[in-house]
């Protein structure tokens, strides 16, 4: 018998599974974590940066205004998609003569460079020029304005979930970079109960959307070619493009102010295109944590860490 069993009423019962503890430095990062995830900013943000008041920020657009919004972020979505599924391997690595396996490499970093594209300062600044034209032209442009701006944050993004330890020749870790995308907001709006949009905590967000992200990577590995049409992907991007619309909606409202111009304009992307490069560092945390750790003991020191800022 171990000593680390108990006896009790004459029967050895197995001793308690040790607490799963993280280390400072891993608690310090989720607790870095916890205060972005769920304490976003960026109606502040993007106050700060149009010059206009919050209420400005969160109220309503008008209708045509909100149509244009849902069929520019469905656009955008579909775009980022087809980025982030462009790093997955079709085929099998075979070398090639003499057992070289450098031109099977070569070619995985060429989809990877094709995501991750060319660094974190010149995607911030290819951001704020799209988003100069949009502060220029207003919402005229946001149908093409806003899938640039975005194909250019889900590259900052995935250069984070690499640095982060992400694998994104696979589907999982490929689809959660667009899956940040869903992770930037919060709504009062109830649309439906259960819906992606009614939950508002991060790990009640990620739940909603377990179910179609795990159907979206099923199809995208066991596929040697795509199809952006296949319900799997159809129905992961539309619960991407809903939660997301709700900021661009923010953002739409902020370059509206009209004396903004082009200044403005990208002084709004920046501070759009800061928020989610935050939200992924965050999120990927979470996951190198569980990686580390197991889901269960992160989850249980989230919580935790939630509850000391006083979030129910």
């Amino acid at each position: 018998m171990s000593t680390s069993d108990l006896t009790l009423a004459g029967e050895t019962l197995p001793a308690a599974a040790p607490e799963t503890v993280l280390s400072e430095a891993d608690l310090a990062a989720l607790r870095r974590a916890v205060q972005v995830l769920e304490r976003p900013s960026l109606a502040a943000r993007l106050s700060a940066a149009a010059g206009a008041p919050l209420d400005i920020i969160g109220r309503s657009l008008p209708a045509p205004v909100t149509e244009a919004v849902g069929r520019s972020t469905e656009a955008a979505m579909r775009g980022a998609m087809r980025v982030a599924l462009a790093t997955l391997p079709r085929k099998e690595l075979v070398p090639a003569e003499g057992g070289d396996f450098g031109s099977a490499a070569g070619k995985i970093e060429g989809r990877l460079a094709r995501l991750l594209g060319s660094g974190e300062a010149k995607h911030k600044a290819m951001v704020a020029l799209s988003g100069a034209v949009g502060g220029a032209f207003g919402l005229t442009t946001l149908a093409v304005e806003l899938p640039v701006s975005t194909t250019l944050m889900l590259r900052s993004i995935a250069e984070i979930a690499r640095e982060e330890g992400e694998d994104l020749e696979t589907p999982e870790g490929a689809l959660a970079c667009v899956q940040v995308f869903a992770l930037g907001g919060r709504t009062a709006a109830e649309p439906e109960a259960g819906s992606p949009l009614t939950e508002s905590g991060y790990f009640a967000v990620r739940a909603a959307l377990a179910k179609t992200l795990a159907e979206a990577a099923r199809y995208a590995g066991s596929k040697t070619l795509l199809d952006q049409s296949a319900p799997a992907l159809i129905r992961f991007t539309a619960q991407i493009a809903a939660r997301f619309g709700l900021v661009v909606s923010q953002k739409v409202a902020a370059q509206a102010v009209p004396i903004l111009g082009a200044f403005g304009g990208a002084a709004v992307n920046t501070a759009f295109m800061n928020h989610f490069q935050g939200t992924a560092r965050a999120h990927f945390t979470v996951r190198r944590l569980e990686r580390s750790y197991g889901a269960a003991a992160v989850r249980a020191a989230y919580e935790v860490e939630k509850a000391a800022l006083g979030i129910a």
